[in-house]
């Protein structure tokens, strides 16, 4: 898959504020005969296909809820480039730290649209407590079993986020 194994990337965290990510490296650095990157599709390799399905992939995040970058449940980070992309509404997500897993996962993970993950994420800041922390664990530990939405339809990962029509 190329070294580092480690994948570091920089994250928007609680307010915003950038941090690096770690995950284990599941795509290959790959680029067609004119120099644009592969698809995800054509960059994920088959182990990184495995560690994606069982979310071993996230397991170096651990760190980053260590190091108070990240809790065990919040909603996930997404890139940096997305940030001037959210709406008002879209942008509450940074009001709580980014989390390893959180309710939109449990509730569709990558096979949600946009909009589902930010009004799903948007429901979860609005109603968090310790009682739903632990039931997201849970229901995390009981996807991750079933291997359920972990790509969107068509897709080998999620599609890119281009901003949303409905702000939500």
């Amino acid at each position: 898959m190329g070294r580092p194994v480690l994948f570091r990337q920089i994250r928007p965290g609680l307010h915003g504020k950038p941090f690096e990510m770690l995950k284990f490296r599941t795509m290959r650095n790959a680029f067609s005969a004119n120099g644009f990157p592969l698809s995800d599709a054509e960059r994920l390799t088959r182990l990184g296909r495995t560690l994606r399905a069982s979310s071993l992939d996230e397991l170096p995040g651990l760190w980053n809820v260590l190091k108070g970058n990240m809790s065990l449940v919040g909603p996930r980070p997404l890139l940096m480039e997305y940030l001037p992309l959210y709406s008002p509404k879209q942008a509450r997500r940074h009001e709580v730290r980014p989390g390893i897993t959180g309710w939109a996962q449990v509730n569709g993970r990558n096979a949600l649209s946009w909009d589902e993950k930010f009004a799903l994420d948007l429901w979860y800041i609005n109603n968090r407590s310790f009682m739903l922390d632990l039931k997201i664990l849970w229901l995390t530990v009981r996807k991750v079993l079933v291997r359920d939405g972990i790509s969107a339809a068509g897709e080998a990962t999620m599609p890119k986020f281009t901003g949303s029509k409905t702000g939500l």
